[in-house]
C-alpha cells in the first residue's frame, strides 16, 4: 500500500470513527508503525488530522467541512472517474465556470489542451492549473481569498459572477439530498455556488457517492436547478432512488449509458 492509499485509509477511518491508532493502521496497511507515524505527522502538518499519543484524531467535528488537504486525499479514484466523465461534456469555444473543489480541480487538469475555452473560477488552484494554457481565457473571480481553501469569497465575488454568463457550470457540493437539494457547510461558499448556477445555462454537479443523501448546513439550490449529477460507481440503488424519483438526471461514471429510470445497471 503506497502513501496515498495509506493516507486515504487513515482519513476514511477518521471520518467514520473520529480517531485512529498507529498500531491498527499499521496492521491494516501492512507497513511498520514508524511508517504510519510519519504518515500521521505529514497529515498533521497539512492540517488534516491532529496528532495525539499513539495515533490521531479528527481536527473537526463531523458537522463541519474537512479541510482541503484532507478532502484531496479522499475518494481520489472516484473523483478522477467523475472528472473524466465531466470532461467529455466540454468542447472548444464554450464558456465555463468551475467551482472551487477537489473534483473540479481534477476536471481542470483534464481540460488542458481544449482550444478556445473561457474558464472562470473562484479557485486559485484551478486558475494556476490552467494558467499556462495559451489558447484558453482564464478568469479569476475577484474577492477575498479563503485561507486553506485557496478560493475566493465575499460580496465582490458574487457581484463579479453575477455579471457573467456561462454555457456550463461545474459544481462541487457537500450534500445532495432529495428534499433539501444541494447544501454546503460554508455560508460564503453556498452563496457563491448559488450565483454560479443562476449565471449558467446548464449546471452539472460533480459529487462522489459519499455526498449523496447528505445534508449540510447551508442550502444552495433545489434539485430542479440542476441539469445533471455525475457520481461514481460506488453509488448504491438506495442512494439513487430518491434522487431519480425527484426527477434528477444522474450519470454514473464508469457505467455505460446508465438509465435514468429503473434500477442501476450494475444490479
Amino acid at each position: 500500500m503506497d502513501a496515498t492509499e495509506r493516507h486515504q485509509l487513515i482519513l476514511e477511518q477518521l471520518a467514520t470513527r473520529g480517531e485512529v491508532s498507529v498500531e491498527e493502521v499499521s496492521q491494516r496497511a501492512g507497513v511498520s508503525p514508524m511508517t504510519i507515524r510519519r504518515d500521521l505527522d505529514e497529515l498533521d502538518r497539512l492540517g488534516a488530522v491532529k496528532r495525539v499519543r499513539g495515533g490521531a484524531v479528527s481536527v473537526l467535528s463531523r458537522g463541519y467541512e474537512p479541510p482541503f488537504a484532507a478532502r484531496a486525499k479522499l475518494h481520489v479514484e472516484a473523483k478522477e472517474q467523475i472528472a473524466a466523465a465531466a470532461a467529455e461534456r466540454v468542447h472548444g469555444g464554450q464558456t465555463l465556470v468551475l467551482d472551487a473543489g477537489t473534483t473540479t480541480l481534477a476536471l481542470a487538469r483534464r481540460l488542458r489542451g481544449v482550444h478556445g475555452l473561457t474558464v472562470a473560477t473562484p479557485s486559485l488552484r484551478i486558475a494556476s492549473a490552467l494558467a499556462d494554457e495559451r489558447d484558453m481565457r482564464v478568469i479569476i473571480i475577484g474577492g477575498v481569498v479563503r485561507a486553506g481553501e485557496h478560493s475566493v469569497i465575499s460580496s465582490h465575488a458574487l457581484e463579479h459572477l453575477a455579471q457573467l454568463r456561462f454555457d456550463l457550470c461545474f459544481l462541487t457540493i457537500s450534500g445532495v439530498e432529495a428534499h433539501s437539494g444541494l447544501t454546503e457547510w460554508n455560508l460564503d461558499d453556498a452563496a457563491t455556488k448559488a450565483v454560479a448556477i443562476a449565471s449558467s445555462r446548464e449546471c452539472v454537479v460533480l459529487a462522489d457517492a459519499s455526498k449523496l443523501g447528505k445534508v449540510a448546513f447551508a442550502r444552495v439550490a433545489p434539485l430542479d436547478r440542476i441539469d445533471l449529477l455525475i457520481t461514481d460507481a460506488a453509488v448504491t440503488a438506495d442512494q439513487l432512488a430518491p434522487l431519480r424519483a425527484a426527477g434528477l438526471s444522474v450519470h454514473v461514471a464508469g457505467i455505460e449509458n446508465p438509465s435514468r429510470e429503473g434500477p442501476p445497471p450494475w444490479e
